[in-house]
């Protein structure tokens, strides 16, 4: 699933986003609210987890604001406001769920899961394929197939792929990949992007006429039908 993380404490945000990416999600992080309310109205989420409070705009106003737009992407609220009233209000703003700070993460992600399968379900119009010429990938089962062939991922080679399928015909920069694919702090220095890249354009590109996966020099990577 694609989710948005909204969490301005960055030792949390860096313990959500490592255990989500782990469980091959591809997960947009912002520690502030405006920006935030950017990212939620203008991307596409299957999750939304939102902090309460937020720089420059709360996390209750995101939700009012997104919910006025008539975005219906289920909301995980979490807080260290504990009392009833305050998670009664958050669920009253248009939040989905409730969850305290400190937390497991195990519950966390059950809790995920559970609100994106029931949004799948719901009627509710979400993808759950991508898809790019002949290839796609079934973003439910984590399968990838080109020209009808099942192509066998790995972990990390599949969060890439997805997230070069999520931004299709755009170019993404080695830093976008660093920040969303493996969340690391960017270090010009590694060519572990170089290594996965290579790795994933064999099973892509390399048995196909055509390839898909382009390397735009000295801005980043493009996966495009052209």
């Amino acid at each position: 699933m694609r989710i948005l993380l909204i969490e301005d404490d960055l030792s949390v945000a860096d313990f959500i986003n490592k255990g989500l990416i782990e469980n091959n999600h591809v997960v947009d992080h912002q520690s502030d609210g405006k920006e935030g309310l950017f990212f939620a109205t203008t991307e596409t989420y299957d999750v939304m987890i939102i902090d309460r409070m937020l720089p420059n705009v709360d996390g209750l106003t995101i939700i009012r604001t997104i919910r006025a737009s008539k975005i219906q992407t289920p909301v995980i609220i979490l807080s260290a406001m504990a009392d009833v009233e305050q998670r009664v209000e958050g669920l009253q703003n248009g939040a989905d769920d409730y969850l305290v700070k400190p937390f497991a993460f195990s519950e966390l992600l059950a809790r995920i899961e559970i609100l994106g399968k029931r949004n799948n379900s719901s009627g509710n119009k979400q993808e759950t394929q991508l898809q790019l010429a002949d290839l796609k990938i079934d973003l439910l089962t984590h399968k990838v197939s080109r020209n009808s062939q099942d192509i066998n991922l790995l972990a990390t080679e599949y969060r890439l792929l997805e997230y070069l399928m999520r931004h299709a015909g755009q170019v993404v920069s080695r830093i976008m990949l660093f920040e969303h694919v493996w969340d690391y702090n960017f270090d010009p220095q590694t060519n572990v992007i170089d290594v996965h890249m290579s790795r994933l354009r064999k099973k892509i590109d390399k048995p196909f006429d055509k390839a898909l996966i382009h390397t735009i020099r000295g801005a980043g990577y493009v996966i495009k039908n052209t």
